[in-house]
């Protein structure tokens, strides 16, 4: 199910612990439970945490709002609203717009990404993320480490391509029948367009903002990191066209290792459905797993 809705600004949901490092907060409430975490946070409420995975991804979009672009970040969290002073107070220590939230003491998130409207939800919580693509929306569990080497200013978003833009109609030819077979379905369907997977709308609301800018020193740019290789890059191309999206570098790595050219990108953050890429990408920049497709089955 594709969520088609349009409408005229970009919505981020987001939870604490991909937003701030609440690794040590986490850690308490699983060996100690709830009262012990609560306890924990309200000692700690101004103590100002770390930044996390999502950070840099939500003060680069956070800079870009504008009556032009308005872009709006949505705080939704599984604490109460009592433990989560300390985030607001983080928050508001380093200057984040951040108006909207959602405090839920321990229930689930993921129903309030329709109500309020999200193109893209990140969280840590894995089933919280299933249930959101589920529902037909972006969503992301985040992995990994927080990045030396995102670019200072620029917004930099890369996207693994079958299961995530697109549908995971070729990768269950490639998982099902083989590198071969997969060639030759692809170089068959080369202006065939690819069926939207769950990151099309995100992408497209992304584009949106960005067409905007001047295309030389635009304040966004994206990028196709993707095992396929030279012929199967042609359909790729072809469906990219056919939506009307301008995607800025490709790299199509016939299998090679994505975490050093993430790297290189820059990427403040990289979406993909396949574990294995997600620790590779992990090592070097926030990366977010898409629990979708055939290889999360």
């Amino acid at each position: 199910m594709e969520n088609s809705k349009v409408k005229d600004k970009l919505v981020v949901a987001i939870s604490s612990r991909a937003l701030f490092d609440l690794d040590e907060s986490h850690q308490i409430y699983k060996e100690h439970g709830v009262e012990a975490y609560a306890k924990h946070q309200e000692e700690n409420e101004n103590v100002i945490l770390e930044p996390g995975v999502g950070f840099s991804l939500v003060k680069k979009l956070l800079t870009l709002n504008s009556e032009k672009t308005p872009i709006d970040v949505i705080l939704l969290s599984r604490n109460s609203a009592d433990t989560g002073l300390r985030i607001f107070n983080s928050i508001e220590h380093y200057g984040l717009n951040i108006s909207r939230a959602a405090f839920t003491r321990g229930e689930s998130t993921h129903s309030l990404v329709g109500a309020f409207e999200a193109d893209l939800f990140l969280s840590s919580n894995y089933q919280d993320v299933q249930k959101a693509l589920e529902s037909g929306y972006a969503a992301a569990s985040i992995v990994g480490s927080n990045s030396k080497d995102a670019h200072e200013t620029q917004l930099r978003i890369a996207f693994d391509g079958d299961a995530v833009i697109f549908s995971d109609e070729a990768e269950k030819i490639f998982q099902e029948k083989g590198l071969e077979a997969f060639e030759q379905s692809e170089k068959k369907s080369a202006k065939v367009e690819l069926k939207a997977g769950p990151f099309k709308c995100f992408l497209k609301s992304l584009h949106k903002i960005q067409s905007t800018f001047p295309v030389e020193n635009n304040p966004i740019r994206t990028a196709l990191v993707t095992a396929r290789s030279a012929p199967s890059h042609k359909r790729v191309i072809h469906t990219m066209r056919e939506w009307g999206i301008r995607i800025d570098e490709s790299f199509f790595l016939g299998g090679l290792d994505k975490g050093i050219f993430l790297k290189e990108f820059g990427a403040d953050i990289f979406f993909d459905d396949q574990h294995k890429h997600c620790q590779s990408a992990s090592q070097y920049v926030p990366t977010g797993h898409v629990p979708s497709g055939i290889s999360n089955e």
